[in-house]
């Protein structure tokens, strides 16, 4: 991998690990800077999210300080320039789920495109 796509990809990384504060999902402006406009989600439930009902369950308090989610297994490609696939492995209570997300570079920063949540055993 290039310095550049390793700075991509850790870039992504630095991204989803700040969706996952407890702190910054408290606040829905710090939610906005890392969410692209035309973000979607797939969530392990099944259920699709935009940004206007993702910024509802997230500032509500979603994911306590007391047990943050556990990350573990991230890896993360280039895909183009300016495209970044990451997945990892995220436990949040013994909910377990692998986790992909496509993150893409806009005028103001790297930005979660979509993610993708699918539970395991």
């Amino acid at each position: 991998m290039t310095d550049e796509s390793e700075r991509a990809v850790q870039a992504a990384i630095d991204g989803e690990m700040r969706l996952l504060d407890p702190e910054v999902r408290a606040s829905p402006d710090r939610v906005l800077e890392l969410l692209d406009p035309e973000w979607t989600e797939i969530g392990a439930s099944g259920r699709r999210w935009d940004v206007g009902s993702v910024l509802t369950v997230t500032s509500s308090g979603s994911v306590s300080a007391e047990s943050p989610v556990e990350v573990s297994e991230v890896s993360g490609v280039v895909l183009a320039p300016g495209v970044v696939h990451l997945t990892y492995f995220a436990d949040d209570q013994g909910r377990r789920a692998w986790r992909s997300s496509l993150w893409r570079l806009t005028e103001t920063g790297w930005r979660m495109y979509f993610h993708q949540g699918t539970l395991t055993g």
